[in-house]
């Protein structure tokens, strides 16, 4: 984490559009008072919470960040603190629609202050808003905006979003949230690949024999099934979270750490992507959708029962598939990318396989095994080396074992939760952790002709049922490369 924030620093005027949500509830207002119980807000921070229902202050403090106590871990939560973070935030009512309530909203800001801000709202909202605080003199060189995802419904959504609210933000004042990329294990990528001499020689073909990317929740839609049906799980979680761990694993060493030539070497990885046709789109990618079932030992309904959910959806809930970097690094090498809600585990991690002996001299069930990096960034972060080692007393036959790397444990300082060290890059104006224009455009354009392609095959997700890890035919998939997913191996 950051030092504790300097009295030097300017005023900040943290401005939260949809701050009744449940994104705020959940991540934002959690994450801001953890960053002020350890000092890494600016002495002169001031959060002004803006929303349409008619709160006041106090029914705001009351409602909402009363709410947003329940997700801080109860040790953290220390009286006199939660007081000086309440003595921070004000509150706004206000209709996005409506120029004239912005020019109310700009006299509760700061003159000289910095300002960020934050646009937790529908997409649809974010070319008005940007618009209106423009025309109310709330944008000047200093100013921030973080867009949330979804960024756009497809190509054409996603450059219409780039192209409105750069209008009025130049791109270096832009911050595109994902809010993976503050992830802790996820930026540790960057160590692991370039900071160990061991790792890089092996890091490509023909040494590495395929990368599977895993993000699989329990949880099933819930509350989010108006917005989810008309998304889906390649718009909500592969078109940003997975590809952007992909573009990290699969990236070129950067020039420096400098935060454009970090995202100029990961455009070059989407813009490597093998595009996909009807045939490939057929065969290599596989939608699903959960049924009725039992999540860890808790019975849920399926998908077509859930609230707000039209009983003819053809929504995904799951998806894998099968994608390629044609480049020299990557040539012939899959990555095989998986995300699902209601599978059996909760689980993210990152799999590198690497190729095995072409000849082996043991006599064991192992001939073809090769090591396994297993990177896993929740609910545990890790990182793993599986190797093969001599099973005692039984001559020379070998068994998988693993040289773990436990991150809680190696490292004791507090590890930040993602949306606070991500919100502090915000205010540091560090851009490294967030997506370019660019890039944004280049992952739709590879995800986009998959969603067409299905559009025309006209069928149905195949069903899965809850508590399992998705369709059969994702294994068959692996099952047609000799490949298993790493919980089947």
């Amino acid at each position: 984490m950051d030092p504790v924030a300097s009295t030097s620093d300017p005023d900040l005027d943290l401005f939260i559009f949809g701050a009744t949500g449940d994104l705020s509830v959940r991540k934002l207002l959690p994450a801001l008072y953890m960053a002020h119980l350890h000092g890494n807000l600016p002495a002169g921070a001031r959060i002004l919470a803006v929303g349409r229902q008619a709160l006041s202050r106090e029914g705001f403090i009351q409602q909402v960040l009363g709410g947003a106590r329940q997700f801080i871990e109860a040790r953290a939560l220390q009286a006199e603190a939660w007081d000086r973070f309440e003595a921070l935030i004000d509150y706004v009512a206000l209709d996005a629609t409506q120029a004239e309530d912005f020019v109310r909203l700009a006299r509760h800001s700061r003159p000289g202050a910095q300002r960020v801000f934050y646009l937790a709202t529908a997409p649809s909202l974010f070319t008005r808003i940007c618009a209106h605080l423009a025309g109310a003199g709330l944008v000047d060189a200093q100013a921030r905006v973080v867009l949330e995802k979804p960024l756009g419904h497809d190509m054409a959504s996603a450059r219409a979003i780039n192209a409105e609210v750069g209008r009025f933000f130049e791109e270096r004042q832009i911050f595109r949230i994902d809010h993976y990329l503050g992830k802790e294990t996820v930026q540790n990528l960057m160590v692991l690949r370039f900071g160990n001499a061991i790792f890089e020689p092996l890091w490509r073909a023909p040494f590495i024999r395929s990368v599977q990317i895993t993000v699989a929740e329990t949880v099933g839609v819930g509350s989010r099934a108006g917005f989810y049906d008309g998304t889906g799980a390649l718009r909500d979680m592969v078109q940003n979270h997975l590809l952007q761990m992909l573009c990290i694993v699969a990236m070129e060493p950067p020039v420096s750490l400098d935060p454009d030539a970090i995202r100029d070497e990961k455009l070059k990885v989407l813009r490597s992507l093998r595009p996909m046709g009807p045939a490939e789109i057929a065969r290599d990618v596989i939608r699903g959708q959960y049924t009725a079932g039992t999540v860890q030992q808790r019975a849920v309904a399926g998908y077509l029962q859930e609230d707000g959910v039209p009983p003819d959806s053809r929504t995904e809930t799951f998806v894998s598939l099968k994608a390629h970097i044609d480049n020299w690094r990557w040539g012939n090498v899959p990555f095989f990318l998986r995300t699902g809600k209601c599978l059996a585990e909760r689980c993210s991690e990152i799999v590198i396989d690497f190729a095995g002996q072409p000849f082996s001299l043991f006599p064991d069930t192992y001939r073809s095994a090769g090591n396994r990096l297993v990177i896993r960034l929740q609910p545990e972060e890790s990182v793993q080396l599986q190797i093969m080692a001599k099973e005692p007393g039984s001559g020379m036959k070998r068994r998988p074992v693993s040289l773990d790397l436990d991150l809680h444990t190696a490292f004791t300082e507090r590890r930040a939760e993602a949306y606070e060290r991500l919100l502090i890059d915000v205010i540091r104006g560090r851009l490294t952790h967030f997506m370019r224009h660019d890039e944004l455009e280049a992952a739709w354009a590879w995800v986009e002709p998959i969603l067409h392609g299905w559009a025309a095959q006209g069928d149905a997700p195949r069903p899965y049922a809850a508590g399992t890890w998705g369709p059969a035919a994702s294994s068959a998939l692996m099952a047609r490369h000799d490949m298993q997913w790493s919980e089947e191996a």
